[in-house]
């Protein structure tokens, strides 16, 4: 009989677990005092609508691309390696030598840029690169296993490797050191900060200091 009471006692535990596992997350209460679920067309959503395109950063004031599974231009896969073109025609790092669909030859940073603008991703423009200091903002604690050290329920599709920065001319060391220079990236996993040569393929995410349409600037 008790042999019988302790395997029913499992089976229960084991269904409850996997209806645990099966439920959609919903994003924590506390976090939305700080993030905006922002629809494709730039329209404000609630914590539990969807989809969202891009997150409102109520607290530093800048609107975050949101990564993707689809194949679209924002799919989470997708690498860059590090190369740019100012106005004044310079240029800098090492193009078309990440891996994406949606360019005929392979794809650099300056390729989603200038996608993300020309799309304006979220009804806005300004779509960048962000600095160092921008992508750490976006650390928080975090006591999911395997999940990246940021608001995961607002920001999904978040690979386990690096992500550019606008942070460029680093001093590259060890193994890379005979590259010269690079620029900075930043695994939201680890938390760790990184220069890398411009020709390797990282994952890059895109910031805006434009809002939407509807959102205070006071928000």
């Amino acid at each position: 009989m008790k042999q019988r009471a302790l395997y029913s006692l499992l089976i229960l535990l084991l269904f409850s677990c996997l209806l645990a596992w099966l439920q959609p997350s919903t994003p924590a209460v506390s976090q939305a005092s700080r993030w905006q679920k922002i629809s494709p067309q730039g329209q404000r959503l609630t914590p539990w609508q969807g989809p969202w395109a891009c997150v409102w950063d109520k607290q530093n004031k800048r609107l975050w691309e949101v990564k993707t599974d689809n194949e679209n231009i924002h799919d989470g896969y997708w690498s860059y390696s590090w190369w740019q073109q100012t106005e004044a025609g310079l240029e800098r790092g090492a193009a078309n030598l990440g891996d994406c669909y949606f360019e005929s030859t392979r794809c650099d940073s300056q390729d989603l840029v200038r996608r993300a603008n020309q799309q304006r991703l979220c009804n806005v423009a300004g779509w960048r690169l962000p600095q160092i200091e921008e992508l750490q903002s976006l650390l928080q604690s975090n006591d999911r296993a395997q999940q990246a050290k940021m608001a995961v329920d607002y920001f999904p599709h978040i690979k386990a490797g690096d992500y550019w920065s606008a942070d460029h001319s680093q001093a590259l060391a060890g193994a890379y050191q005979h590259l010269g220079q690079g620029a900075l990236a930043i695994n939201f996993y680890s938390g760790d900060i990184t220069p890398l040569p411009y020709r390797n393929a990282a994952f890059v995410l895109l910031v805006s200091d434009q809002a939407p349409a509807g959102v205070e600037m006071t928000q």
